[in-house]
């Protein structure tokens, strides 16, 4: 059977065992890799590449870094190597006609949700912020609307009670390499065939900002818990003390505990602050006070003299 020209593009994690994948199968020749250009960061603010990159280089692979994937340069160049599937995963570049109209079969994308829910930038985030018990991935055509193209496969996975972010995007992009390889193969055999989404069913997963992180203590204890899973290790979770003093929360368990305002520390004891929420508490149990390492709960207090009735809130 013809073997496929492939080219990936991607920039995140999740495209990293995409390409595992592709080369494992060895049915298919992965003719290139496309990721975002080095970007500035760590000490020094030294020009860093992305894990795309430098995994698509150990394995010798030519690797290209536009500034725009759309400009007429850089598609034609894309073009000459007359790929069959484009493959897209976390690019973080909006992709024109012009581009998606390059290879012979189509451009497809592997999303890690239960399309048409979490079309967007954030889904496996806004899944555990929303308390969601299952999610998924698909693999879908790349249209110019975002997220809606159709379904070419899907699989369910369950989202485990102490999943995050950090524990769940693995489980997730191994699960897309699965089904990238199997559509791949429905290619070759002309057996794959996409199927509609149901626009009726659309849900969003805006992209991430640093004020979601701001924890709103009216909320249910579980709920508050949930959005410190979805939303580490960026913007991470973050109430202020009394006096403006910010507080991050890494990790937290949902107690029982009424009859205080929401925000109110009920205990100042035990395996770290018990902070009163719109229903039940919340036990702090890993913390970082700004400016200093992350730490367990008991040993913030063992640091700061908190006083049980004190209120925490919004900021200074």
């Amino acid at each position: 059977m013809e073997r496929l020209k492939v080219i990936l593009m991607g920039s995140g994690a999740l495209a990293c065992p995409l390409l595992e994948g592709i080369l494992a199968a060895g049915r298919d020749d992965l003719v290139a890799v496309v990721t975002q250009p080095d970007r500035a960061g760590g000490r020094g603010m030294q020009s860093l590449p992305c894990v795309v990159k430098t995994l698509a280089q150990s394995r010798h692979l030519p690797v290209f870094t536009p500034d725009n994937a759309s400009g007429d340069d850089f598609v034609s160049q894309l073009a000459a190597l007359q790929p069959d599937v484009v493959v897209v995963a976390c690019y973080g570049q909006f992709l024109k006609r012009n581009l998606l109209a390059v290879p012979r079969i189509g451009t497809i994308n592997v999303h890690p949700s239960l399309l048409p829910k979490y079309r967007g930038a954030s889904p496996i985030q806004w899944a555990l912020a929303n308390g969601e018990s299952e999610t998924g991935v698909s693999v879908l055509y790349v249209t110019p609307k975002m997220d809606a193209g159709d379904i070419l496969a899907q699989e369910k996975f369950t989202i485990l009670p102490n999943d995050d972010f950090a524990s769940l995007e693995p489980k997730l992009a191994a699960k897309g390499a699965e089904l990238l390889v199997r559509v791949l193969d429905g290619f070759r055999a002309g057996t794959t065939q996409g199927i509609p989404q149901d626009e009726t069913q659309v849900t969003f997963a805006r992209k991430l900002a640093k004020e979601d992180g701001l924890v709103d203590w009216s909320l249910p204890a579980e709920a508050i818990r949930n959005q410190l899973r979805g939303f580490s290790p960026w913007p991470g979770a973050y109430t202020f003390l009394p006096g403006g003093i910010l507080l991050k929360i890494h990790e937290a368990k949902a107690e029982a505990g009424a009859g205080a305002l929401p925000g109110t520390v009920l205990e100042a004891a035990g395996a770290g602050p018990l902070v009163a929420t719109g229903r039940g508490a919340l036990r702090l149990t890993q913390v970082q006070p700004a400016g200093k390492k992350s730490m367990p709960g008991a040993a913030f207090l063992c640091g700061h003299r908190l006083q049980v009735g004190e209120r925490w809130g919004a900021g200074p």
